[in-house]
């Protein structure tokens, strides 16, 4: 029987908390935040919202927990 390897993309995306909730970060990150090259795009409302760690829907976390190797 092989080894069971966790997916390389979903370990970088995904973190499992304590109690075992399964983690991402917040969609909505990556095109004009603030840390970008246009420093104006967006408002500062936008960028605290998207900002931080959210659990992952019901539905989708066996599939992640299978990726992650659990």
């Amino acid at each position: 029987m092989p080894k069971n390897k966790p997916h390389s993309g979903a370990s970088k995306r995904f973190k499992v908390t304590g109690s075992g909730k399964v983690q991402r970060l917040q969609a909505g990150r990556k095109s004009g935040a603030a840390f970008a090259s246009a420093p104006t795009t967006g408002s500062r409302k936008k960028h605290r919202r998207n900002a931080g760690e959210v659990t992952v829907d019901k539905a989708d976390v066996p599939r992640v927990k299978k990726m992650l190797g659990l």
